[in-house]
């Protein structure tokens, strides 16, 4: 007989329990304010932006650099958003960067320079959802509001077995979820749920022999942690396909060009290419679309790149002319906030064609950073 998901939960979660074992193994992240000092709320915000699909570990150094050029809401907003694009490349979704600059003016123009302390007013803010409010609203501000990332998702699916497939169990998670939250501590139980998910409660091989809750983990209980939270199956991602014109002139500047500000990639600066389409590109359609007219031709091979719903293959053909437009030398490329697409075909084309030395000068000092140690964090932010 199949037992119900009542049946399987033993006793209630108590939030203090947790509570005790965050206050000694609460990991020491670089956004976090130490304990007895109030958090502040433009670094909580920075980090939940950058944390949105990208690891802990990634996301230490970008953090570190954006404080140290813009400490606050109001220099934020006062930079360029291609400054903000350039120090945001290599963390990739870049609308995330996009979002981050237009709310940081909406703050400032809006209210003063001064996060709003409640949810309904910070989702009305650029890039900030449903999650990301909750999160604010409970750790810089106290509020009792639930932050449920993918972590805490698993958590909650197994500490009350929960086995209705994602995202279906969403609502129920949230509900349950909320339960939880005390009226004390909100934002340190926020951050408790999510140290559990990253630390102890993981994706893969769960340590519950050291888990605060495991007197009252209904999936410990019956040994389903490991199944738990189940997933309804992915569609396979469909393959888009498009062509990029490598255009050089004759003091060896290669042809750039702003992709439209919205859209995937929107205010990006790309090597120019085709529409993107399901249907493989011919060479005669597609020079009929390059920027100018010369002899093109094609080089070898294709660049492959990977987007949340799509996979994309990039052809790329070469030629030789001037038109109007933003250039750069090749070993300048790397200055500008090139996308990691985009970076691909410039690798590819130097590599088949010959090139000066290209350097991807942000990435490299993103590299130079450090961050953190401390596992990741997964979620909707499932990369935590």
């Amino acid at each position: 007989m199949i037992r119900s998901d009542a049946a399987l939960q033993r006793e209630t979660p108590d939030s203090t329990v947790l509570l005790a074992w965050y206050d000694r193994h609460r990991r020491n992240l670089p956004w976090r304010a130490p304990p007895g000092m109030p958090p502040d709320p433009y670094r909580v915000w920075l980090s939940e932006i950058m944390l949105q699909q990208t690891t802990v570990a990634t996301v230490g150094p970008y953090f570190d650099r954006f404080m140290a050029r813009w400490p606050d809401i109001s220099a934020l907003a006062a930079a360029s958003l291609d400054e903000v694009l350039r120090l945001w490349q290599g963390l990739g979704y870049y609308a995330r960067a996009r979002n981050l600059h237009a709310c940081a003016r909406a703050v400032v123009d809006r209210h003063g320079g001064v996060f709003p302390d409640e949810t309904t007013a910070l989702r009305a803010l650029p890039g900030i959802g449903d999650y990301t409010a909750a999160a604010i609203a409970a750790i810089a501000f106290g509020r009792r509001e639930a932050a449920i990332d993918g972590n805490v998702e698993r958590v909650i699916a197994r500490l009350f077995a929960v086995r209705d497939p994602l995202p279906m169990a969403k609502p129920r998670l949230a509900a349950l979820a909320t339960a939880l939250v005390p009226e004390q501590r909100t934002g340190d139980f926020a951050q408790a749920l999510m140290d559990l998910g990253a630390a102890i409660c993981t994706a893969r091989r769960p340590r519950c022999v050291l888990c605060p809750w495991r007197a009252c983990c209904a999936a410990a209980a019956f040994g389903m942690a490991e199944v738990l939270p189940a997933r309804a199956e992915k569609p396979e991602r469909p393959l888009r396909h498009g062509v990029a014109f490598w255009l050089t002139r004759a003091d060896g500047s290669v042809l750039l060009r702003r992709r439209p500000e919205r859209g995937l990639l929107g205010g990006m600066i790309e090597i120019p290419s085709t529409p993107w389409r399901a249907a493989p590109w011919t060479f005669a359609e597609a020079v009929r679309t390059a920027p100018v007219a010369v002899a093109w031709s094609p080089l070898p091979g294709t660049v492959r790149h990977g987007f949340t719903h799509f996979q994309l293959e990039l052809a790329v053909v070469s030629g030789v002319g001037t038109t109007e437009g933003l250039w750069s030398p090749v070993e300048r490329l790397g200055d500008h906030a090139l996308p990691t697409l985009m970076k691909k075909v410039v690798q590819h084309a130097i590599a088949t064609l010959g090139a000066p030395h290209y350097k991807d000068t942000a990435s490299s000092a993103a590299r130079s950073g450090s961050s953190p140690s401390a596992t990741s964090r997964t979620g909707a932010n499932e990369s935590r």
